[in-house]
């Protein structure tokens, strides 16, 4: 158990510790003694380190960036082409150090507990959403369907707990953020879907001019 004894050492700790890590002791670990975040991570993945992601905090839902996620749409013709668009997105989530939330893996379902816990709100670490759209493409343009997920911010303090001592102590702590795909309709806003379009790069005016895609519409994997 953690004693006060060393609670207190973990407030001394905090204004000495380096890369948010905080150990349990009355003494503060040295630099070159402490585990790094994705260590700490990885002990609470595969269970080696009891861990507990506390006290989350859930920020306000936002649209993330829009990205491609279909096929190019080229029209070498003279007339505007429509055609549908067949698309899938898969996004996931993501610690504040860089490291992949794994789907199915120790993590998920500790920060699910807690969240779930705290919020009564359903925590998902990954989404993945198909569909197909009719896309009209003018000529001498290149079409294509990008596409925003709405995403959420949780942060907390990762306690991991270890049987024997390691890295000289029993306890670690660390803060995190988990940025990860929101449902749609929180804090009323969704995902959005767009149907885009550029003119064609000289060089892609060239292929449209020779060969086999000559005065046709076809379709080129991004």
């Amino acid at each position: 158990m953690l004693t006060k004894n060393r609670v207190g050492g973990r407030m001394m700790a905090l204004a000495a510790t380096t890369l948010g890590l905080v150990a349990a002791t009355a003494l503060p670990a040295a630099a070159e003694d402490q585990p790094t975040r994705e260590q700490l991570i990885a002990d609470c993945a595969s269970g080696e380190g009891k861990c507990t992601f506390n006290s989350p905090e859930i920020g306000e839902a936002y649209l993330g960036e829009s990205r491609q996620v279909s096929d190019l749409l080229y029209n070498c013709t003279t007339s505007p082409a429509s055609q549908s668009m067949s698309w899938a997105d898969t996004v996931g989530s993501s610690h504040s150090f860089g490291t992949s939330v794994t789907v199915g893996g120790g993590i998920e379902g500790i920060i699910t507990a807690s969240v779930t816990a705290t919020y009564n709100y359903t925590w998902q670490s990954s989404h993945t959403e198909t569909s197909a759209f009719t896309e009209t493409v003018q000529p001498g343009e290149v079409g294509w369907i990008s596409r925003a997920q709405l995403m959420q911010k949780i942060s907390g303090t990762w306690q991991t707990h270890y049987d024997d001592p390691k890295w000289g102590h029993y306890y670690w702590f660390t803060d995190d953020v988990i940025t990860g795909p929101a449902t749609n309709g929180t804090d009323g806003k969704h995902s959005a879907v767009l149907v885009k379009s550029r003119k064609m790069t000289d060089a892609e005016k060239k292929s449209c001019s020779a060969g086999s895609t000559k005065g046709k519409v076809f379709v080129r994997s991004s």
